[in-house]
């Protein structure tokens, strides 16, 4: 089993929902924690709030953990280590992956409890922030 580590993001997030053939819009950040997907239903953004503007169908306070990676495509149960304890706990994440690795939006008031979860259940908190 591989060993898990991860660290927490300083963005402060949200996530935003768009229609599914809206352009990409120009707030969309060029650095930070960006997400962009697009499905036949909907284009999701993840970004930094403050870039969001009124109007836009959003959900704010966000942060993410990042599991340091990279992450071998073949590993199992990745996600599933960090989502079943905190489902246990009734805590609810997004999950993103990319091509290096795994992240997992929290919202930010469950900081400290999500560390206390996962430290338990044997990751590893790389840089801890005084969230």
């Amino acid at each position: 089993m591989i060993s898990l580590r991860y660290q927490w993001l300083r963005d402060d997030l949200a996530v935003c929902r768009l229609d599914a053939d809206a352009p990409l819009p120009n707030w969309l950040p060029t650095g930070g924690f960006t997400s962009v997907t697009r499905t036949d239903h909907e284009l999701s953004i993840v970004c930094a709030g403050a870039v969001v503007p009124d109007g836009i169908q959003a959900e704010r306070g966000w942060t993410a953990l990042q599991v340091l990676g990279p992450l071998p495509f073949d590993a199992v149960g990745i996600l599933r280590r960090i989502a079943e304890p905190l489902a246990d706990a009734g805590i609810p994440i997004i999950a993103i992956g990319t091509f290096d690795t795994d992240y997992v939006l929290i919202n930010q008031a469950q900081v400290r409890a999500v560390d206390a979860i996962l430290v338990r259940s044997g990751l590893s908190l790389v840089d801890p922030l005084s969230k």
